[in-house]
């Protein structure tokens, strides 16, 4: 294995860990807070409310995503950001969807080469449903922590 596969397999292994903590894992499927059928660690794909999933196929979906979301994010900036960026923003994309990422401030910040700026726009995202979330509070500020881990 190459160091690039090895380092890229060390970010996904790191955002996994991260999505893991604050998504919480659910083999049976449940309604989030926005009303959207979920199973495992915050999969919404196609789900219906009766799905059932084994541990194993959590695993494979979680990875599976956050591979997706790390590729949203290692796409959509000019070279390449800080470990610790790719892993708070691979968390907060798996969390909040490309699109809102695509059009965010956050985003904007980061294509301007503001970094803090960028990772400090994290605490910004904590609502759902139009109501502001304590888990939301939370998990954002331990983004922005990661994501700030490598700028100091």
């Amino acid at each position: 294995m190459d160091l690039k596969t090895k380092v890229g397999t060390g970010i996904v292994a790191a955002a996994i860990g991260l999505v893991a903590a604050w998504e919480g894992r659910s083999l049976v499927a449940y309604v989030d807070p926005v009303g959207i059928p979920t199973i495992c660690d915050g999969y919404t794909h196609g789900v219906k409310l009766d799905d059932v999933a084994t541990p194993e196929r959590c695993d494979a979906l979680t990875e599976q995503e956050v591979r997706r979301a790390l590729a949203v994010v290692d796409g959509s900036t000019p070279g390449q950001l800080p470990d610790g960026v790719r892993v708070a923003l691979t968390s907060f994309v798996y969390n909040v969807g490309p699109g809102a990422y695509g059009s965010s401030t956050l985003l904007r910040k980061l294509r301007a080469g503001d970094l803090v700026g960028g990772c400090n726009q994290l605490p910004r995202w904590v609502y759902a449903g139009g109501k502001k979330l304590r888990g939301l509070e939370r998990r954002r500020e331990a983004e922005r922590q990661i994501c700030l881990s490598d700028l100091q």
